[in-house]
């Protein structure tokens, strides 16, 4: 950080009491940072660092406990660090637990700390200096996921897995055990999400609710300053632990982030170079960078990196299924053959190209996404286009060329009206009449919670890189409302699978459970996948050393900028 001795006069450094000179270090640091990173810029003969971005859907929390959306997992995992981390072949390696042991039973795991990890200096430890973390921390972390006093969005990661704040143990400082009611064999990656990450218990009772914008960890970057919706900084982390061969992490100074909801105007703000970094390819400028085929346009050849690559997102069709709801009894979709016909009639590949400009892979296969670990499109059999095979299908059911068919109603969210009517008018051409009802996504998500659509657009994006994630959507277990089963599935037989995946440690074998489960649910034809998502990542030229993943996760501590 920029010496303050060369920017506050000798007087005031002698001749203000020590507490008070503090205070005023501290406002006038945070004013200079806040000027230097709002321009873009840093001072005159300055060497910093710094990456620019924008966060153009705002930010809700930088508390772990309540990373529930994309900017905030990319900004906690910035600030904070877990037991493992998730590398970018999406397996789980060694972060905070230097190693762990797994009972043979799958029920107790203990972990062996690394000493050298502290948090964040900050005033309210003692003499200002951050902490060593020691187990008792990941204790205290854990249990806050659970706590009804906390109300956090992750509670369900150990809600069906632990007994109570017993389950979390300090053996030692540099020893912690978790204690499991079930086997999981997905658990390792499961604490690899942000919402496990550690926290210290003296600054989150200083600050309650407030540690949302006060954060401290022990990640890569320190928070030094939030104004909501304008701007974000955080600095360097002098005292990283973390090294990439004999180079201390991170090699940038600081991160800066905007909140430009506009996307238009963020893109231009990228051309310009005022932006470092930028994600998603919107379609008010989709055309401007990507040919149909999926490839940078002439335009911006060499102008900046682009780069392509699987992202554990399923774009979806729902369809209610539970003979139970009412609105399931009176609905031609109760047939299993009109689902299936619905399957076959969606030209995925032309949607993907002229809707989407080459971004996404046609799913089919099963629900779960391709990059996932086990993905296998030879193992499940989806649905390839096959616009006769439907209209057969719709015949059998009774229905032919739709005839005596009545109309049905597809909800999606407003951000996803185009998509959704190309595929009104793939089913209009096989004789199923369709009527586009667009709402706000959060009335849409409300009645899917409720059971209360038959038929609508939804995507689930996975939390952790194992299928479980995606099959669990069909759990029984998990009906609405404290589930996501949002098609109102119930299978015995998928049940049991399901709960015997938990008993199955190898990874092979269970991935065969998987793709058994998987193929059941396209065969009922409940799930209409339309195709598994991909990051689209831009940097500028200079930027070197950002690694994407399929999970899509932000991770800036080996990135540099020349």
């Amino acid at each position: 950080m920029i010496c303050l001795s060369n920017f506050l006069p000798n007087l005031c450094k002698n001749s203000i009491p020590e507490p008070m000179r503090c205070i005023i270090t501290n406002i006038f640091c945070c004013i200079l940072v806040t000027l230097m990173l709002c321009c873009g810029t840093t001072p005159k003969h300055s060497d910093k660092k710094v990456f620019n971005m924008n966060l153009d859907q705002g930010l809700t929390s930088l508390d772990p406990a309540f990373s529930r959306n994309q900017n905030a997992m990319w900004m906690v995992n910035q600030i904070f660090n877990g037991l493992v981390q998730i590398d970018s072949a999406l397996n789980t390696v060694s972060c905070i637990a230097k190693t762990w042991q797994i009972s043979q039973d799958g029920l107790t795991y203990t972990f062996n700390l690394r000493n050298d990890v502290y948090f964040h200096d900050h005033p309210l430890f003692p003499g200002g200096i951050g902490r060593k973390v020691i187990a008792s921390d990941f204790a205290y972390s854990f249990y806050r996921l659970i706590d009804p006093k906390v109300g956090s969005s992750g509670g369900w990661i150990f809600s069906d897995k632990v007994k109570d704040a017993s389950s979390f143990k300090a053996l030692d400082d540099s020893t912690f055990q978790v204690q499991l009611i079930k086997p999981s064999p997905a658990f390792m990656k499961i604490l690899a999400i942000q919402y496990c990450s550690v926290v210290p218990k003296e600054i989150v009772d200083h600050y309650g609710k407030d540690f949302r914008s006060h954060p401290v960890g022990t990640g890569p970057f320190k928070f030094k300053y939030w104004k909501e919706d304008e701007i974000l900084v955080l600095l360097k982390n002098e005292h990283y632990w973390e090294k990439e061969g004999d180079k201390q992490l991170p090699y940038l100074d600081a991160v800066k982030a905007s909140f430009i909801s506009d996307k238009q105007s963020a893109f231009m703000n990228f051309i310009k170079k005022e932006l470092d970094f930028f994600d998603k390819v919107d379609g008010s400028y989709r055309d401007d960078i990507l040919t149909k085929s999926g490839k940078m346009t002439s335009k911006y050849k060499g102008k900046f990196h682009l780069t392509k690559g699987p992202y554990l997102c399923t774009e979806y069709v729902g369809i209610l299924v539970d003979t139970n709801l009412s609105m399931v009894k009176s609905s031609p979709l109760r047939y299993k053959k009109v689902r299936q016909a619905i399957n076959y009639a969606i030209d995925k590949p032309k949607l993907i190209k002229y809707l989407r400009n080459g971004v996404g892979i046609p799913a089919t296969s099963g629900f779960v996404p391709e990059g996932m670990p086990g993905f296998d499109s030879t193992a499940v059999k989806g649905y390839k286009y096959n616009p006769e095979r439907a209209s057969k299908l719709l015949a059998e059911a009774g229905f032919p060329d739709g005839k005596g068919m009545p109309e049905v109603t597809l909800n999606t969210s407003t951000t996803y009206k185009d998509l959704i009517e190309f595929i009104q008018g793939e089913l209009n051409a096989i004789g199923i009449k369709v009527k586009v009802d667009a709402s706000p996504s959060a009335s849409l998500r409300d009645l899917m919670s409720k059971n209360e659509v038959n038929f609508f657009r939804g995507s689930w994006i996975a939390d952790y890189p194992d299928a479980e994630n995606y099959l669990a959507v069909f759990y029984s277990k998990n009906k609405v409302p404290n589930g996501p089963n949002y098609t109102a599935y119930y299978n015995k037989e998928f049940d049991k699978l399901f709960e015997q995946s938990y008993y199955v440690s190898d990874d092979q074998d269970r991935f065969k459970l998987y793709q058994k489960m998987d193929n059941m649910v396209m065969e009922n034809g409940n799930m209409v996948p339309i195709f598994y998502d991909q990051s689209v990542i831009m940097t500028q030229n200079n930027i070197s050393g950002y690694v994407i993943n399929p999970l899509n996760l932000m991770i800036l501590k080996t990135v540099k900028k020349n």
